[in-house]
């Protein structure tokens, strides 16, 4: 069984920078997607950033390219999302999401999820 679990979230100043976490264990496949995704209220879960690891690649949502990095640890427990530059609209939950083979980029697509962790934005 997949299991993530997010941390790193907080309340940061606009321009600031925060790196969030998500410790993954449970993989049985070799080929799989992680991801993050941010979701405010009640509104839909917003693509952030994907990671797949067979070919290892990454991608980013406009909104975040330039700003953001997703990486993983060489041990593979960990998925991480360095955020740079953070601006008002990079508020809300940050989600880390698994799924076996590909990165599409709806959330409904993945079949493990972490609980989240918030991220504030305020001066």
């Amino acid at each position: 069984q997949v299991r993530l679990q997010e941390s790193g979230g907080g309340s940061v100043q606009p321009g600031g920078s925060l790196k969030l976490s998500c410790a993954t264990s449970g993989f049985i496949y070799v080929n799989y997607c992680l991801a993050w995704f941010r979701q405010v209220s009640a509104q839909e879960r917003d693509w952030v950033a994907s990671l797949t690891t067979a070919p290892r690649t990454t991608t980013y949502a406009d909104t975040v390219k330039g700003r953001f990095t997703v990486s993983q640890d060489d041990g593979k427990n960990f998925l991480f999302l360095q955020m740079n530059n953070i601006k008002p609209e990079d508020a809300g939950t940050y989600y880390c999401a698994a799924r076996a083979g590909d990165c599409p980029l709806d959330p409904a697509y993945f079949t493990s999820w972490g609980q989240g962790t918030q991220v504030t934005v305020s001066s």
